[in-house]
């Protein structure tokens, strides 16, 4: 007899059979994935999120994607650049900019009327005619 109640996993189950391309899940999947836990790549992420974490504050809050690799490296942990990049991403951590270069020349808006008292000849009559030393 069906009563038209639908448990929650059966429920999950079929909204997920519906939005997956390529292939099904079932209610007894469903509830062994909930029991099993988090996978051992998934803890160790979750002490490397932790660690990046105190090496960003401990300096400064400053330390960037490559920097921050370097440092893990030479603590002895065995990580990638790429892996380090998705970890400070997903602790939410990010290297500091070193701002804007300083500006050293600023250009007039008006036209330059000086008078060119060395008279320089920029315009050669042919080879060889305008030396410059």
């Amino acid at each position: 007899m069906n009563t038209g109640i639908v448990s929650l996993p059966e429920f999950i189950c079929t909204t997920l059979k519906n939005n997956r391309v390529g292939g099904f899940i079932t209610s007894r999947g469903y509830r062994h994935s909930k029991a099993r836990g988090l996978s051992a790549p998934r803890l160790r992420d979750g002490m490397l999120v932790e660690r990046i974490s105190t090496v960003h504050r401990d300096n400064y809050g400053v330390y960037g994607v490559r920097k921050m690799w370097h440092a893990l490296r030479r603590e002895g942990i065995d990580i990638g650049r790429e892996h380090t990049v998705r970890l400070m991403r997903l602790a939410g951590v990010s290297g500091r900019n070193k701002g804007r270069s300083p500006v050293t020349t600023r250009r007039s808006k008006t036209v330059d009327t000086r008078p060119d008292l060395v008279e320089r000849e920029f315009k050669a009559q042919g080879p060889n005619k305008l030396w410059v030393g």
